[in-house]
This record gives structure tokens, sequence and C-alpha cells, in this order.
């Protein structure tokens, strides 16, 4: 196991433990933690696949960092407002 593959797979811990946390409630999906595990696992998995390259997972890690983004800038654009 090389180094992207470690930093993959801690990526994906963070992703299995973001999921975990929300269905346990402990966390709602607007939590900052929640965004934030999601979106650390996403990158850390990009960066895995830009050495060991699949086509699939790369798309769908690019669209988890951009929803994931999203949703962290609608809940600082909600809280701003109220």
């Amino acid at each position: 196991m090389d180094i992207f593959q470690i930093i993959g797979f801690i990526g994906m811990i963070f992703i299995v433990w973001a999921y975990y946390i929300l269905q346990m409630g402990k966390y709602t999906h607007d939590s900052l933690f929640y965004q934030l595990l999601n979106l650390i696992g996403a990158v850390l998995l990009l960066i895995s696949l830009c050495v060991h390259f699949n086509l699939g997972s790369f798309v769908i890690e690019v669209f988890w960092i951009i929803i994931t983004l999203y949703g962290m800038y609608k809940n600082k654009k909600e809280k701003k407002n109220n």
C-alpha cells in the first residue's frame, strides 16, 4: 500500500464517519462538522485518484465536493439572514 492509497483510505473513513454520525442523529446535514468531514474525505479521495485513476470514482468525488461546498455556502447564507 503506497501513501496515496493510505490517503484515499483515510478519505473513505472520513466519509463513512460523516454518514454514520448523520444516521446516528449526532449531527444534522447542515452541521459544519458533518460537511467538513464530507469535504475533507472527498478531497483526500480525489488526491488518491489522481495517482490511482478511476474515472467513475473521480467524477463522483468532484460532484461530492461541489455539492458539499454548495451546502456550506447555503448554510452560511441562511445563518447570515437570520
